[in-house]
């Protein structure tokens, strides 16, 4: 039986499975990772194993993985509950069918973890919610402030949001973890009201460990809202998404002294040195 708790932060994004990617490289390491996310917090944490061209995993093998290291955190006492889903590249949607892209939903529901893409060009992003393989789905959008495309053209990432897409940042991208211009773009887009989630995308103890709601914590001054939000990007999102349920435009936040700064640079495209 899995001990999990009833309220707390929900990590919409994570490579805890051990041994299927690029994030946990045993079960050692996974269940410090959880034992780690549950003392911040963490009550539920979908595993989102990379489904791209270098690791080709399947929905059978994220779920065989999820229960097993459930049955480990349940030995341990580890009140956290791991939940099946994927990270998946927009290469790979042409030629996963559609009962494994059904499969591969955030906790099973209906919700599609898509990953922006990291190279220069990222084609015709913004047609995704229109593609006839996703159209059944929902779009989670993974860390669209790591998106070089994205960042010359904000306006692309506004045109998705208002199409239905909900978009998820990565915590660390707002302490800096991925260099200044990310952190700079993760802000104005927080300001900007175009995030709906901030997640870990961990994927070990020390690089890229765990951690939410501290990242959110250190804007207190450059971006007070940001820190008001936290129960909502955090909690209430995540509890729909899971839930199957619409998820609704990011509410205002509050005006910081950088506001406009910020939103010129974003407006502008602006690159600076990381």
């Amino acid at each position: 039986m899995v001990l999990a708790r009833s309220t707390g932060t929900i990590d919409l994004h994570s490579h805890v499975l051990p041994g299927i990617d690029d994030g946990a490289p045993d079960m050692a390491t996974a269940v410090a990772m959880a034992r780690q996310a549950g003392a911040m917090g963490v009550s539920r944490i979908v595993a989102t194993p990379h489904v791209d061209h270098v690791y080709d995993t399947r929905a059978a093998t994220i779920r065989s993985a999820v229960a097993v290291l459930n049955e480990q955190l349940a030995r341990e006492a580890i009140p956290v509950e791991v939940l099946p889903g994927a990270e998946v590249a927009v290469q790979r949607l042409a030629d996963l069918g559609e009962r494994e892209l059904r499969q591969l939903g955030l906790g099973g529901g209906p919700y599609l973890l898509i990953e922006a893409p990291l190279s220069p060009a990222a084609g015709d992003l913004e047609l995704m919610p229109y593609d006839p393989r996703v159209r059944p789905r929902r779009i989670v959008l993974a860390h669209p402030e790591r998106c070089p495309t994205l960042q010359r053209e904000p306006e692309r990432l506004k045109r998705m949001v208002l199409d239905g897409v909900v978009v998820s940042i990565t915590a660390a991208s707002l302490s800096g973890r991925f260099g200044g211009t990310v952190r700079r773009f993760a802000i104005s887009l927080l300001e900007g009201g175009m995030v709906h989630n901030v997640a870990s995308d961990m994927h070990d103890l020390s690089g890229r460990r765990p951690g939410i709601s501290e990242h959110l914590r250190g804007l207190s001054t450059t971006l007070p809202g940001a820190v008001e939000l936290e129960g909502w990007l955090t909690r209430e999102v995540p509890a729909a998404v899971l839930a199957g349920r619409p998820v609704e435009l990011p509410p205002e936040l509050e005006r910081s002294r950088r506001r406009a700064h910020r939103i010129g640079w974003a407006l502008r495209g602006g690159r600076g040195a990381s």
